[in-house]
């Protein structure tokens, strides 16, 4: 199973550079998930590139910060303001990460395709992600 999950483009950035290694998520998913597209969000709103995942972390935010914020990708004031004094976070370690020659434009690609809040599954044996 994969996701498409958004991301705005300065962390996008980030994560192309190298200099993000993990994503950090309010929620995760619930099936086993080993791929992300990455869905980059306005003003780009294309799908740019993906990424294996290595590893899921779950735990409470502070930990999660003292653990991965050399690579978080984020300053530490956003990062708090995200988690907004929850007591669970989740953090996908990010893996080989391939960049798209050419960004996909959803709407064409996938029917009705509305940019998901978080994330959205999808199998990738079906014929427009497979191209991919």
């Amino acid at each position: 199973m994969h996701v498409l999950l958004s991301i705005k483009p300065e962390y996008v950035e980030k994560i192309f550079q190298g200099t993000k290694k993990y994503e950090f998520r309010k929620s995760i998913f619930r099936r086993n998930v080993k791929k992300v597209c990455i869905y980059s969000t306005s003003p780009v709103k294309k799908i740019v590139g993906r990424f294996t995942i290595v590893r899921i972390t779950a735990g409470h935010p502070v930990r999660l910060w003292e653990k991965y914020w050399a690579y978080a990708g984020i300053e530490k004031k956003d990062f708090f303001a995200y988690f907004q004094a929850r007591e669970k976070g989740f953090c996908i370690e990010i893996g080989e990460v391939e960049i798209f020659k050419e960004p996909l434009d959803p709407h064409s690609l996938i029917p009705g395709f509305i940019a998901p809040q978080s994330f959205k599954y999808f199998d990738p044996n079906v014929q427009y992600i497979s191209d991919l």
